[in-house]
């Protein structure tokens, strides 16, 4: 399928699949939602219901860009804690379309330039040492071959949106997601509909909505409960 690199709302750019109209990240601005989402309402959220856990096990769910990857590593660079990120992704991002992407300037991550370089070449299926408190595994295959059990304290679920995979968003890839997860474990999603936190509850977790990113009014996020 077509993609072209377009501009955000934010400045920051970001790739776009022409043929679907979608976008791997918000047109109303890929890092200032990655933060919101992934960030704030995810690890920050985690971090502050574990203040005794000095590590944390990210599984993101469309690694793509690896954005959210490198706004995590920088935000690790702050704290204390040590983070193992797995990143999935089926079909990874060209080196000619990150070389156009601006997110260093955008994120002002101009000194993290080497990591970011570092974080998309290295090979697939390896957990490898990027920084003293940040380690990234790719794992390249599709979202629906994932068996994980009880390994990830939070997971960033960035999928495409449901309106062009919206077998991404119903209930046997969340029972996925759920066994993933370790007991008390949190998943958060940019997605706001009710079909998505119906079949998030119907696997088990408790599902609240959060305000959304600038131009989107509600996010969810999940936690998974009873086990």
């Amino acid at each position: 399928m077509k993609r072209k690199i377009v501009t955000t709302g934010d400045g920051s750019t970001t790739i776009q699949i022409t043929d679907w109209n979608e976008q791997y990240h918000s047109m109303h601005g890929a890092v200032q939602e990655a933060r919101h989402v992934f960030l704030k309402m995810g690890l920050d959220f985690w971090m502050n219901e574990n203040p005794d856990q000095n590590s944390l096990h990210i599984l993101e769910i469309g690694f793509g860009t690896g954005l959210n990857a490198l706004l995590t590593l920088m935000h690790a660079e702050k704290s204390s804690v040590n983070l193992l990120y797995e990143g999935v992704e089926a079909y990874p991002v060209s080196s000619e379309e990150l070389a156009q992407l601006n997110y260093l300037e955008a994120a002002d991550a101009q000194a993290f330039e080497a990591v970011f370089e570092k974080m998309h070449q290295l090979p697939w299926e390896q957990t490898e040492i990027i920084t003293e408190a940040f380690q990234l595994k790719k794992r390249k295959q599709t979202f629906e071959t994932l068996e994980d059990q009880d390994q990830h304290d939070l997971i960033y679920f960035d999928a495409f949106g449901a309106r062009v995979q919206p077998e991404l968003w119903e209930e046997p890839i969340f029972e996925k997601m759920y066994h993933a997860l370790k007991a008390r474990g949190v998943l958060v999603t940019y997605a706001a509909k009710g079909s998505v936190r119906r079949a998030m509850q119907a696997v088990g977790f408790k599902v609240e909505r959060l305000p959304g990113p600038p131009g989107k009014r509600e996010m969810l996020r999940a936690v998974k409960v009873g086990a």
